[in-house]
This record gives C-alpha cells, structure tokens and sequence, in this order.
C-alpha cells in the first residue's frame, strides 16, 4: 500500500530504458521545435504583413499557426527539460494547467479545421455571396466560438484533477501532463473524467471530421457540375491544402486512439513516440503544405525573401 504522498510533484518521464541518449535524443526533438517555430511563425507574419492575404481564408489559417504554435510552446518545455536535463519534477498545478491547455487547444483544432472547410465551402457552392458570409466580424466570431468550445468544454475534466488524491505512483508515462495519464494515479472515483472525455470526443473530433466529410461531398458535387475541366481542377486545387492538412491532423488522432485502445501489447516506446507524432506532426506539416500548395503564399514567401514590396 502506497503512503498518502498527494503532495509530491508529478515525475515525467522521456523514453524510459534510452535515458543514457536523451541528449542524441533531444537533437531531432529539437530541431522539429525550431522548423515549427520558423514555419508557423513565418505564416502568421506574411498574413499580418501582406494585404493580398488579408481574406477570411488567411484568417483562418492564421488561427491554425497559432494554436500550432500555442500547444508547440506548451509541450517543449518539460520534453526538451527531461531531455537536455533530465528535469522530471512537476507541481500539481503547472501540470493542470499544461494538460488543460494541450486538450484545449487540440479542440480548437479540430473546431478550426472545420471552420476553414465551411470556408471553402462558401468560396466553391456560392462564390458570389463569399465577401458578404464571410466578413471579418463574422470570421473573429467563428474564431470566438471555437475558441470558447475548446476552453470551456475541458474545464469539468480538468477541475475534478485538482480535487482527487494522488496516493499512488507520481511517475506519468510522458514529457508532458496528458489528462488520461494524470487521472490513472489518482485515489478517488474516475469514472466522471473516463466517460466524459469519450462524449467530449464524439461531440467535437468525431462530429467535426463528420461535417467536414460532408462538406467536402457537397463540394466535389458542385465541382463535378463545373462544365470546363480547368475551372473543375482550380477548384478542387483550392481545397487540397485544407484536405492535406485535415488527413494530417486526423490520421494522428486516430493512430494515437488506436494505439491508446488496442496497442496494449505495443512496445511502451511505440505509445510514447506516437503521442509525440500526434503533437509535432502536424504543426511541423501545416506550414509546409500550405506553402507548397497555395501560390499566393509562394508569392509572399518569395517577396519576404527577395525583399520586394509588399502587395
């Protein structure tokens, strides 16, 4: 029987049996932290300097750099601290809050992926109407909204953390507070926080990727009623940034799911590495697709670049 130790800090741990090369370890960590930092940097300030990527596509994207950049400054802390110095402590709170705003954010994701296929779908079914459905007032509400969903649906969960005892083992399983890892060493009722993620999870990710698939069928419809096969390809070539980024995000959403479901034979290492994947994959992909697939980027980058005025 574990002694009641509720108020020892949280142990992280990095990759558990590889501690002697965590420092070659940290090399590529820390090299994806910086691609991520330059890329989705990059987008945030071509968007806010250049006026020809002032539209509520843009807008959009800009949302989605931010929280990439958001949960990015969330988790390198405690992984590059475990890494580089072995640093595993952590208060009860610092780890609360680090859990609620990695969860938070990872709706907002979701919520602003969604919010970029409405986007698309505007511009493809009602070309004319765009301007007027889409003005800045309405975007900044639509950003408002995913925002207060993420953040305010993840409260319940993360307040009922504050009130159990941890009489347990304090070591979590990563390099940074998960909720589903903290509320396993808990000495208390969990049943709340193991069903109201799961309805949390329906309501946003799995009803977000439903819309969004739907979304995109009315679109193709509406392409496939475009007589001229250019008009149809520059259509869909609007889209292919957005769908990239959707395969992305939601590919390591379910990869994470299904390992967390049904790889409990998985190697512990393969658990690790792959919740890593989920949160550096697709701040790391974002920046990348865009810039390969959307010429109007290109052209900022290249003006960034080369010095020429702005648009």
């Amino acid at each position: 029987m574990w002694p009641n130790i509720s108020g020892a800090p949280f142990l992280l741990t990095g990759f558990p049996g590889l501690e002697a090369i965590h420092h070659w370890i940290s090399i590529p960590f820390f090299a994806v932290y910086v691609s991520v930092f330059l890329g989705n940097g990059t987008l945030l300030y071509l968007i806010k300097d250049d006026h020809s990527l002032h539209g509520p596509m843009y807008y959009f994207l800009a949302m989605l750099a931010g929280t990439d950049l958001t949960v990015t400054l969330t988790t390198m802390p405690t992984v590059m601290g475990v890494l580089w110095l072995n640093h595993r402590e952590m208060s009860h709170g610092a780890c609360f809050s680090q859990a609620y705003i990695i969860h938070s954010l990872s709706i907002v994701e979701s919520g602003i992926l969604l919010a970029m296929a409405y986007d698309r779908f505007i511009a493809i079914r009602i070309p004319l109407r765009y301007n007027s459905i889409l003005t800045n007032s309405r975007v900044i509400k639509i950003g408002l909204g995913v925002l207060l969903r993420g953040f305010l649906s993840l409260v319940p969960p993360i307040l009922a953390l504050y009130w159990f005892p941890y009489c347990r083992s304090h070591v979590l399983s990563h390099a940074f507070c998960l909720h589903q890892d903290v509320m396993k060493l808990a000495c208390a009722d969990i049943t709340f926080n193991r069903l109201y993620p799961v309805i949390l999870v329906a309501l946003t990710f799995f009803l977000d990727a439903l819309i969004i698939v739907f979304s995109y069928i009315l679109i193709l419809k509406t392409v496939m009623g475009i007589a001229s096969g250019e008009e149809q390809a520059k259509a869909l070539n609007t889209c292919v940034s957005h769908i990239s980024c959707v395969l992305v995000f939601y590919i390591t959403v379910i990869g994470l799911t299904f390992i967390h479901r049904f790889g409990k034979h998985a190697p512990h290492v393969v658990h690790i590495t792959m919740s890593y994947v989920y949160f550096l994959f697709p701040p790391f992909m974002n920046p990348i697709i865009y810039s390969i697939k959307t010429k109007q980027i290109q052209k900022s980058i290249v003006r960034l670049f080369s010095g020429h005025s702005r648009a």
